[in-house]
């Protein structure tokens, strides 16, 4: 039941086809899964074993991969960690989770290295491709996988925090071996021939299931992007022949705005998630590329696939979807009763990709399954296809003069707007009304920011109550590790005032 079984059968399988591109260096699948064993066999050596937690903090290298397999491989479950974590951070995710030993790569080797002798732990600190010949000398491969149960934990993934400290979500082996089969069988309908673009990072679940795990099990080929940049990333997909693109909104609506001319022609399927996808985007970027983007819904809870549109099936732009297989979702009042079709409800979940639960917080994991069905925390309509429509966070609402103003609404309008490349509504706090709209905006290059005109465009689409008071020009929104918009760190610059 180990989800290392994976790399087992495409490394006999599949053994001489690329596993992983990063640059210019390729590893084949029989490369790969050597690689991971003497892994295995380096972290028993350090002394951890089955049940053991691992802490990995690295960007998309193969040592990445090789890592994380191994550890798997050697029973362990795995705390992937963002390399631009401060030493604070990393601590927290140490101790929290109480790992055995850290692998980190030299570019994140000081906050580390620091937050592992806060932990009392061992560091191992890696080159891009893995451990060293001289790290690995003595050292005895682990031959066989580890037996682990389906239930048993794989991976602890932490989520954002955006109210107190982050909770690690538990994912196990079943959890994450059944996302990664549903993205391969139904999504992307991967083979051996396909390959993957890995520009979302490993150490969020999206990249890690259906990038890493969804290659891993097709015996596909993953290239790898460290840090995303969309020329960079046009160009790879003309240089690998890439089939297969993942990515969040922000990702392409950066590569609409590139420059340069790139043969993109390799393209078969793109997904995007993590956050909703502009419909203006989604059409720009099919118009100008040639290819169909599958847009769908998950979380670090929920494995991540939760919904989406299908290949092969009618597609609803704007839309998320249906639950995907193996999946149920609901969308549920405050007091847990379904919502009639059309209206407005929370998006509840279960299923075979749903979290064992928070690490450490049982109040925690009772409130947010309180009847088995997961809270989302986010705000969708359904319509009578059972396609699901998300509305917004439910935290990001906007209630305006006892009004609900939902911000994703408005930000479709604004992204219609030629002028704009990227685009946020928040709430600002008003004395009489109790919040007020506004909207921060990035304009696209050789653009003017007009904000009575970018106001009055948006001010034709929307009710009157909706569009933004205020608006304002910032040169980049704030941006998590995946890309995606954090509404949270907006704030009005000193100008704006509200009463």
């Amino acid at each position: 039941m180990n989800l290392a079984n994976s790399l087992v059968t495409s490394g006999d399988e599949h053994a001489e086809r690329v596993a992983l591109r990063c640059g210019d260096r390729s590893v084949t699948y029989a490369e790969f899964l050597r690689d991971a064993r003497a892994a295995a066999g380096f972290i028993r050596g350090l002394g951890a074993g089955p049940g053991d937690r691992i802490g990995l903090v690295a960007p998309n290298v193969p040592a990445f991969p090789a890592v994380f397999y191994g550890a798997l491989l050697a029973g362990c479950a795995v705390v992937p960690m963002n390399p631009l974590l401060t030493a604070r951070e990393i601590t927290f995710f140490l101790t929290d989770s109480g790992a055995r030993a850290v692998f980190t790569l030299s570019s994140a080797a000081d906050a580390t290295q620091e937050a592992a002798a806060e932990a009392d732990i061992p560091v191992v600190v890696l080159e891009q491709d893995g451990l060293s010949a001289e790290q690995l000398d003595g050292t005895e491969p682990v031959t066989e996988v580890t037996e682990r149960d389906g239930g048993d934990l794989a991976v602890i993934l932490y989520t954002s925090g955006t109210t107190g400290k982050p909770k690690g979500a538990l994912l196990t082996h079943d959890n994450m071996r059944s996302n990664a089969a549903t993205t391969v069988d139904t999504l992307v309908q991967a083979t051996p021939d396909d390959v993957i673009m890995g520009c979302l990072p490993l150490f969020h679940v999206f990249g890690l299931t259906c990038g890493l795990n969804t290659a891993v099990r097709a015996g596909a080929a993953l290239a790898l992007l460290p840090r995303f940049d969309p020329a960079e990333a046009l160009g790879m997909i003309e240089t690998h022949r890439v089939t297969i693109f993942e990515g969040v909104p922000t990702m392409y609506a950066a590569m609409l705005q590139a420059p340069g001319s790139f043969d993109v022609g390799s393209l078969r399927t793109c997904l995007s998630g993590g956050a909703p996808l502009p419909v203006e985007v989604m059409r720009s970027f099919e118009d100008r590329f040639g290819c169909e983007i599958l847009e769908g819904y998950g979380l670090s809870e929920t494995s991540p696939v939760a919904s989406f549109n299908h290949p092969g099936t009618p597609r609803k732009p704007g839309s998320v979807g249906v639950a995907v297989r193996g999946m149920e979702i609901r969308l549920v009042d405050d007091q847990g009763n379904d919502v009639a079709e059309g209206e407005i409800g929370e998006i509840a979940i279960r299923g075979e990709g749903l979290m064992a639960g928070y690490h450490g917080r049982p109040e925690a994991t009772a409130e947010a399954i309180p009847d088995g069905w997961f809270r989302s925390g986010d705000l969708a309509r359904r319509d009578e296809d059972g396609y699901v429509f998300i509305v917004d966070r439910k935290k990001q609402l906007i209630i305006r003069g006892g009004y609900n103003v939902y911000p994703r609404e408005v930000e479709e309008a604004l992204y219609e707007h030629p002028a704009v490349a990227e685009a946020a509504v928040v709430g600002l706090k008003h004395q009489t009304l109790g919040e007020e709209v506004g909207a921060a905006v990035s304009v696209r290059d050789g653009e003017d920011f007009d904000a009575e005109a970018i106001q009055a465009f948006v001010r034709e689409r929307v009710a009157a109550y909706k569009y933004p008071r205020h608006i304002w020009s910032v040169g980049e929104l704030p941006k998590g590790p995946t890309g995606k918009i954090l509404h949270r760190e907006i704030t009005a610059p000193p100008e704006v005032e509200v009463e």
